[in-house]
């Protein structure tokens, strides 16, 4: 389960589609030992009890998340399109971000051998991850608890540091945040580099090159003009948004989401049909 945008004060949490619908949802994010933030950014914990089946969806970030899920931690690397679960009964999923060109460290090797897949830890890398996967699955495990078994798994795994996934979080920082960054030349300036070696360098770090980084942080901004609500002019915010014109912006967004932004902003403020169960917040 890939929960990237988990809500937050610090977080996007623009990227859970339908984010009125997820009330059955207890989604936290926690702090990693400090001796681990030169590659995680932070962990998520989401836990639910509900009655009936309700699928989650969420927009795909740069972000390479290792989740607690099904006996093993699944790698789930940078993917295209909308994300969705089914989520059942009752249920937890501990997962770790990690910071954009963090996995590198991991994985020895292009973050890319990810990308558009998930996959169990142990198949592309030496590393046994189902121990601490089963650990993570039992069902009278608490929120601190899971936090300090994957604080010890990782530090175990002496990960090495690397100056250059802090320069690799710090352009993809800006490409979040600028929204006058609309094209790779434009962050190309940024880190003083030709296009073609900060493609190299996202290949390498990111595992998805930087224009897909760029549109991608532009569509979440999308969403979150969407999440608002109330009326809403989309050809001025696709211009904002450095799309070429209102049309270009319905066809990004609806290629990634499934329905145009206007049709997306209707049904993202209607609540859930499925209520959480009554005592969920006592339970957790």
């Amino acid at each position: 389960m890939e929960m990237p945008g988990s809500p937050d004060p610090d977080g996007r949490d623009q990227a859970i589609l339908d984010p009125a619908k997820a009330n059955m949802l207890d989604v936290r994010r926690r702090h990693c030992e400090p001796s681990l933030s030169p590659f995680v950014d932070y962990y998520w914990i989401v836990r639910w009890r509900t009655d009936q089946p309700h699928t989650q969806r969420v927009i795909p970030q740069p972000i390479v998340h290792v989740a607690g899920e099904r006996g093993r931690m699944l790698v789930h690397g940078v993917g295209d399109n909308e994300f969705s679960r089914t989520l059942t009964g009752t249920g937890h999923v501990l997962g770790i971000a990690f910071r954009p060109g963090g996995f590198r460290a991991v994985i020895d090797r292009p973050v890319s051998a990810v990308t558009r897949s998930v996959l169990p830890l142990g198949d592309v890398t030496d590393i046994d991850d189902e121990p601490v996967a089963m650990r993570i699955a039992d069902p009278s495990i608490t929120d601190d608890e899971m936090v300090a078994t994957a604080d010890g798994w990782l530090e175990s795994l002496a990960l090495q540091p690397d100056p250059v996934i802090d320069h690799v979080a710090d352009l993809v920082y800006r490409a979040e945040t600028d929204q006058a960054i609309t094209r790779v030349d434009d962050l190309a300036e940024v880190a003083g580099m030709g296009v073609r070696s900060l493609q190299r360098l996202f290949g390498e770090y990111v595992g998805i090159g930087p224009k897909w980084v760029i549109q991608r942080f532009r569509l979440l901004d999308v969403a979150a003009v969407a999440n608002r609500g109330g009326v809403v002019d989309w050809a001025a915010a696709a211009n904002d948004l450095g799309f070429s014109d209102q049309a270009h912006m319905i066809r990004a967004f609806t290629q990634v989401v499934g329905t145009p932004p206007a049709t997306y902003a209707r049904s993202a403020t209607e609540p859930s049909a499925t209520a959480p169960a009554k005592d969920q917040q006592q339970d957790q």
